[in-house]
Parts: C-alpha cells; sequence; structure tokens
C-alpha cells in the first residue's frame, strides 16, 4: 500500500469514524473530521516531490483486479487502477487544500447537523481524491458517483433558501445527463 492508496483510504475510514460518534458531542466530531481532512492535505504534500521529479511516469500507481466477470481471461475486467501525473497532483492538492479551509469557514455557521455535515465533506473529499487519481473508467464512475451523494445532501441539507429546489435541481441535471 502506497501512499496515494493510504490519501485515498483515510478520508472514508475519518468519514465512518465522525458517523459514528455520538451526537451529545458535536465539537469532537468536528475536531476529529478538522484533524483528518489537515492530516490528509499534509499528507499529500510528501506526493509533490516524487511526481515532480518523475519525467511524465505515473506515480504511485496500483493496479489489481478488482471485479472479474466469469467468462472473462486472467487480468481482463475491472480493476482498481489508481496513479498520478503531474495534472492530477494539483488537482489532488487542491482538494485537500480546500478541505479543511472549508470545514473551519463553517465551524461556527453549521448549527444543524455538524456531524453529519462535516462527515460528509471528508465523503466528498474521498470522491474527489478517487476521480482524480483513477486509471480506470469503471473506478472512476464510482468515485464520481461517491462525489455525488455528499454534495446532494450538502446542497439539501444545508444549502440556503431554495435549497430544496436545488437540490432536487442537481439530482434531475445528473440523471438526465446520464441519458
Amino acid at each position: 500500500m502506497n501512499l496515494l492508496d493510504i490519501l485515498i483510504a483515510v478520508p472514508f475510514v475519518g468519514f465512518a469514524a465522525v458517523l459514528l460518534m455520538p451526537k451529545s458531542n458535536p465539537g469532537a466530531a468536528k475536531m476529529i473530521a478538522f484533524v483528518v481532512a489537515l492530516a490528509i492535505f499534509l499528507g499529500s504534500l510528501a506526493l509533490i516531490g516524487p511526481v515532480i521529479a518523475s519525467k511524465g511516469e505515473w506515480q504511485f500507481a496500483t493496479n489489481v483486479n478488482w471485479i472479474q466477470a466469469p467468462g472473462l481471461l486472467p487480468g481482463e475486467g475491472i480493476k482498481y487502477h489508481t496513479g498520478m501525473d503531474g495534472i492530477s497532483l494539483w488537482l489532488v492538492l487542491l482538494s485537500t487544500f480546500l478541505t479543511p479551509i472549508a470545514m473551519l469557514i463553517s465551524w461556527n455557521s453549521v448549527t444543524d447537523r455538524p456531524k453529519e455535515f462535516f462527515a460528509f465533506l471528508l465523503l466528498l473529499e474521498f470522491g474527489l481524491i478517487g476521480v482524480f487519481v483513477s486509471l480506470d473508467l469503471f473506478l472512476f464512475y464510482v468515485f464520481w458517483e461517491v462525489c455525488l451523494v455528499p454534495m446532494y445532501f450538502l446542497i439539501g441539507i444545508w444549502g440556503h433558501d431554495r435549497r430544496i429546489y436545488a437540490a432536487v435541481k442537481f439530482f434531475l441535471y445528473r440523471m438526465a445527463a446520464r441519458c
């Protein structure tokens, strides 16, 4: 397991940990979510050197069989294939940099269900990192769909005046885009 695999897994583990915390202590849930997001950002800084030093090659690559359909030859099928190049590096850094900032900005303004809000931010970060480092189309699609779930709830629950309208519109446009 390389550093990139750890950076993909940590937001999901943080999401589960924050979601399983008791509702009676939202401050602790917010603090754990922020510490996890900050640790992910600091960990992503360690990706810069190896990626910049590479000559356009994939860094931190993982390529393992994930789903093997019956009748396919070994090695065919859906793979868990991730890696990082110069473009995905900056997208991952941007995502991991903005998540703790978004948490700090919303620290005092989110008073309704803060535990769930911060957990959804971690789930969104998990999906974004996965989207930016996926090298398999099916894996990209899975991470993309993971991103849509917290976005729907973040818009629908913690949005402003017309949040339900915006969330329904978000959902309908995403469904129409698939057709």
